[in-house]
């Protein structure tokens, strides 16, 4: 039962992330991102969001070409 919260919680970031045009958006879609993950694994969803915020712009930042 874990296992799949957990390939639910991958198959959300994959479907939400999304580097955005500006870090404003960055930021939104990594949030939206880690708190979607954090609800399916029933984790905190504040944590979950701020963790996806700065997880996105942080590869967005150290990967321009790829977003």
């Amino acid at each position: 039962m874990y296992t799949n919260k957990i390939v639910l919680a991958l198959a959300a970031c994959a479907g939400l992330t999304a580097c955005g045009d500006n870090t404003t958006e960055q930021v939104l879609y990594g949030g939206a991102a880690g708190a979607a993950g954090s609800a399916i694994l029933d984790t905190n969803v504040v944590a979950g969001a701020a963790v996806g915020a700065a997880a996105n712009v942080i590869y967005c930042e150290e990967n321009p070409g790829k977003c």
